[in-house]
């Protein structure tokens, strides 16, 4: 009498949801070989999709067949058994070998004859058939909802898949907790295990109900899909739903990351590490800990030495520079930039005045932002055609198709900046006060050392540790900041204006605001106010 293995497989795949379930499966086979007089030595199991050869109970129940266990397979129907070309094969060459006698089907007929095996093979292409039309029906979905502007699959964290308009709204609760969770992990000295237990904490966890993984969490803080872009396959598309973190906020995170992404080793961490670099051989400024025994108090002191790695050989800076002195010349940095309260509440006050003027020339700027994505567009078109027709690789088209996505999308969140506020640069120049205004209370905290260091950041740029002492080049604004603070510091409220126009002038240069704002592409308005300001600052 034959011996029959019954294979009952559910497959993962959500295309597959049709199909009977394992228990059901059993069930059928067992009442199926009742009324035929089988006889069934063992169940075998197993949720896997069988379009790829690599199933390791599927083997199994080979490997039975091979050995003499078994000599007779039952299985519900023969996609069960095998969707590809491989496994399919498998199956007719014990048949083949002897080694198979007999496979029964519920809803399949089989003999083993030329005749049975040929209609068994016509099964299993028709199996593989559906499979690979299936993949085909999926990706052509998939694209035509990235023409449209969706995601493909599960929305992440923040969202949710809207099943009624086959969209994706965002989730009005998570969706404010992730934004603080990048806030918190962009202020520093913060790492992912600490996001994890903050998520965690506000209620979002694994669908187990456990604080997210690590890797889990640096996806989420990469994932451009919150500010509204979707990377699919490598590729960026432009998404229509709506972002909830913006790309400043989203950039000072990357930043952040790639800072942490090489941690020391040690339980210490130094501060101002990577801030600098060497003022002579441009190697990287690292830092030590040093601790000293003082006999004659009992005692001992740790102390902080910042200095050259002298990677490069030819460096002639011998001298340490302490944390404390450090830590004294960026504050030193961060005040000689400040400004007076009530000169930054009369620089907002003429702001407000000069918006009004500047939403007039709306129309220009968007004009000439329109002129910039037409160029890129046709960059894209001229690309796309270079691929179709060999001249450049898949991977090449990618990277350089991301990079011109990335600056279409920027160019057209100005033109929409631009619609709401009426210009891209008034509202970083308001920035620029209000830092301003706030740098005099960062300078003198005491052990703020991540908050310290963001600012110099924001303050300076090219980092530069030469004979002990730290030099930087001022960014735009900042710099004039330096060189006439004191003065602008020394006015009145009353004479703060008269200052700054007798220096000037009430018209200045027209590249001033250009200068202030790189890359300039908006021309520079009349203004009068702040304009004037701008001039002082900037020139």
């Amino acid at each position: 009498m034959l011996k029959y293995i019954a294979y009952c497989r559910k497959s993962t795949d959500e295309k597959e949801k049709q199909v009977l379930s394992i228990e059901a499966q059993i069930s059928e086979l067992q009442e199926f070989a009742n009324r035929e007089g089988l006889q069934i030595v063992e169940f075998i199991t197993e949720s896997k999709t069988a379009k790829t050869p690599g199933r390791e109970k599927f083997q199994e129940v080979l490997n039975k067949i091979e050995s003499g266990e078994a000599n007779g397979i039952i299985s519900w129907h023969p996609d069960r058994l095998a969707r590809n070309s491989v496994d399919g094969g498998k199956i007719i060459y014990l048949i083949d070998r002897g080694k198979l006698l007999d496979l029964k089907f519920p809803s399949f007929w089989f003999d083993n004859t030329p005749q049975g095996k040929f209609m068994l093979s016509i099964a299993f292409s028709q199996s593989k058939y559906y499979v690979d039309n299936l993949s085909e029906n999926v990706k052509r979905g998939n694209r035509q909802k990235l023409r449209n502007g969706v995601l493909p699959g599960k929305a992440p964290v923040g969202y949710l898949n809207n099943p009624k308009t086959r969209n994706i709204d965002v989730d009005p609760v998570k969706s404010k907790i992730i934004k603080s969770a990048f806030s918190y992990f962009a202020s520093g000295e913060k790492s992912f295990a600490d996001v994890s237990r903050f998520l965690y904490k506000h209620g979002v966890t694994t669908s187990s109900g456990k604080p997210m993984h690590l890797t889990r969490v640096r996806k989420v803080l990469t994932n451009k899909f919150y500010i509204g872009t979707i990377l699919f396959n490598r590729e960026l598309y432009k998404g229509s739903h709506k972002p909830i973190i913006s790309k400043k906020l989203f950039g000072r995170v990357q930043k952040e990351i790639h800072r942490i992404s090489k941690p020391r080793k040690g339980g210490y961490k130094f501060p101002f590490i990577g801030m600098a670099r060497c003022g002579e051989c441009g190697c990287a400024v690292t830092a030590e800990k040093q601790t000293k025994y003082y006999k004659g108090t009992d005692r001992t002191v740790d102390y902080i030495y910042y200095h050259c790695t002298k990677k490069k050989g030819n460096c002639n800076q011998m001298g340490y520079l302490t944390q404390k002195k450090f830590d004294k010349q960026l504050r030193d940095m961060v005040s000689d930039v400040a400004i007076p309260l009530p000169v930054a509440r009369n620089w907002l006050s003429w702001l407000e005045k000069d918006k009004e003027k500047e939403t007039k020339l709306a129309d220009v700027n968007i004009s000439n932002l329109k002129d910039e994505i037409n160029t890129l567009d046709k960059k894209q078109k001229f690309l796309l055609d270079n691929y179709l027709d060999e001249i450049i690789e898949k991977q090449m088209f990618k990277d350089k198709k991301n990079e011109l996505f990335e600056k279409r999308l920027y160019l057209q969140e100005e033109i929409n900046k631009i619609r709401i506020e009426g210009s891209t640069w008034l509202e970083p120049f308001r920035q620029f006060i209000v830092q301003a205004q706030k740098n005099a209370k960062i300078a003198s905290k005491k052990d703020n050392f991540a908050e310290l260091r963001s600012t110099a950041l924001k303050i300076g740029s090219n980092l530069r540790l030469h004979n002990g002492q730290i030099r930087a080049n001022y960014n735009l604004g900042y710099n004039t900041v330096k060189t006439h603070g004191g003065r602008l510091r020394s006015a009145t409220s009353e004479a703060q204006k008269s200052f700054v126009v007798s220096e000037r002038g009430l018209e200045p240069p027209r590249s001033c605001l250009h200068r202030f704002l790189k890359p300039a592409r908006l021309p520079v308005p009349p203004l009068r106010h702040v304009y004037v300001f701008y001039n002082k600052l900037l020139i």
